[in-house]
């Protein structure tokens, strides 16, 4: 896998898990890591795995991961995040593919991505298998989407699914994942009032009802037990947050308005 693939992480204020992230891509050709500003001693972590740490503002989900892609010198990308990990199975599939020459054929892989959320590995519902496409080659792929929900884009060639996945340690209690849902859900808003979308009554009383029970019956979410009731409950509440804020957003007199 001489000079083939380069593990690509953005961080910020991430000591408690940049650890584990690194050592389960240490088989990486090349580990490259762009940090945005850090207060803890993150960078510091990170130097004693590469000497390939860089600094630089924060520009977005999609901004960030476009600025480390292009410092990435490999024939191939994997994006990881901080509080993920690529799991023994997943590093020994990939390597593989590559050994093999299969990878010859493909543009891109994806794989599902398993979480850890309140002391057990979530098995159902929306986040699981949730396939995530973190690695393709460079020359045919980039980062797009809409913030803060950004994923690969393959131009050109075929995607393969991987069997393995790649862990997430998503949050560390309840606490965590209810701020993670006040941020992302004022950017979707906002992105979307920058859109020109409007929120109207079927957005605030139906879709987060149509996203519980996808989540908690159709997915299987109740086979993950109490956890699989919070993740449905939570994933309906961002739902309907989202969209109130994008209300709120609307409001002629609205003097609390985020900066366009």
């Amino acid at each position: 896998m001489s000079n083939t693939v380069s593990a690509c992480v953005t961080v910020f204020n991430e000591s408690q898990n940049i650890r584990r992230c690194l050592d389960s891509v240490r088989w990486a050709d090349e580990i490259v890591v762009i940090d945005s500003l850090s207060e803890d001693n993150t960078v510091a972590i990170c130097k004693e795995y590469t000497d390939k740490v860089y600094e630089h503002e924060w520009l977005g989900y999609i901004g960030q991961k476009n600025l480390i892609r292009d410092r990435a010198s490999c024939k191939w990308i994997l994006f990881i995040d901080a509080d993920e990990e690529v799991s023994p199975d997943l590093r020994d599939e990939i390597r593989d593919e590559f050994e093999s020459g299969r990878c010859q054929a493909v543009s891109g892989y994806e794989f599902p991505r398993m979480v850890w959320y309140l002391g057990k590995w979530i098995r159902y519902g929306d986040w699981y298998p949730d396939h995530k496409l973190r690695l393709f080659q460079k020359a045919y792929g980039h980062c797009g989407g809409i913030e803060p929900h950004d994923h690969v884009v393959i131009t050109a060639g075929e995607v393969k699914k991987l069997k393995h996945p790649l862990y997430h340690y998503t949050y560390d209690n309840l606490f965590d994942h209810l701020g993670t849902i006040n941020r992302f859900s004022a950017i979707s808003a906002l992105e979307s009032h920058k859109a020109g979308r409007r929120c109207g009554p079927t957005d605030l009383l139906i879709r987060p009802v149509i996203r519980f029970l996808r989540a908690y019956f159709i997915k299987r979410g109740f086979m993950d037990g109490y956890r699989g009731l919070v993740i449905a409950m939570a994933i309906s509440f961002s739902t309907f947050v989202k969209y109130a804020k994008l209300w709120e957003m609307q409001l002629p007199d609205n003097r609390h308005r985020p900066d366009d």
